[in-house]
């Protein structure tokens, strides 16, 4: 394989807990109760009009109204606020980075402007720069394969000689449409039991619980 590609929330920085913890605190608050997995496996990795597309349409479908007109507004702030205080990098991410040869990018369905205030906060920006790809760049967020073929373009390998690691079925997804083979990662603490199961599903090749782990797996793959 000559190129990496990987997602950023949850995969490069610990912080789906931190999101998924606010997004489903403030759903509560407006009577929209999920259950952690599904939410993550319907929701982690879409991009933002998709993510709120959906919940109008969940609560729509419960309440009859549209999801109130501030709820972006008040889950943003109260998101960032949480990340500012708290997120920090995928245990053993930078050791992992350091010690691959192969060109690598990101690939992510977070605002370009998203990227670079987490990546700059953890320090793993000046790693990626320039190759990290917003879906906001492309036509379409994951799971359509866009965003990962316009990363594979920029480094100018093709789909099928790139590697994505991903820890959502909606990124996995995208990244086999994008003819890639994937690594699933379940180490971030947003992971419930059964995740792992479910990137295979979506078509993962390999699944690791730790970045202690990405090293070996990439060279069996490669």
């Amino acid at each position: 394989m000559d190129a990496v590609i990987f997602d950023c929330d949850g995969v490069l920085i610990d912080s789906e807990t931190i999101g998924q913890h606010v997004e489903l605190e403030c759903l509560a608050e407006i009577g929209l109760i999920y259950d952690r997995a599904e939410y993550a496996d319907r929701y982690m990795g879409t991009v933002s009009g998709d993510f709120f597309g959906g919940l109008d349409r969940d609560h729509r479908a419960r309440f009859g109204t549209p999801l109130p007109y501030d709820f972006a507004d008040l889950l943003h702030a109260r998101t960032w606020a949480a990340l500012d205080a708290d997120l920090v990098a995928i245990a053993g991410v930078e050791r992992a980075l350091a010690g691959m040869t192969a060109a690598k990018a990101i690939a992510s369905g977070s605002t370009i402007a998203g990227l670079d205030k987490k990546l700059r906060k953890v320090g793993l920006f000046d790693t990626f720069a320039p190759h990290i790809y917003s879906s906001e760049l492309v036509a379409r967020g994951k799971p359509a394969p866009d965003v990962f073929l316009h990363a594979a373009k920029q480094l100018g390998v093709p789909g099928d000689r790139c590697i994505a690691v991903e820890d959502s079925v909606n990124g996995t997804l995208a990244a086999r449409a994008a003819g890639m083979r994937v690594i699933g990662f379940v180490g971030g603490g947003h992971c419930t039991p059964g995740h792992g199961a479910r990137l295979s599903a979506a078509g993962a090749e390999v699944v690791i619980e730790h970045m202690n782990a990405l090293l070996a797996a990439l060279g069996r793959m490669s």
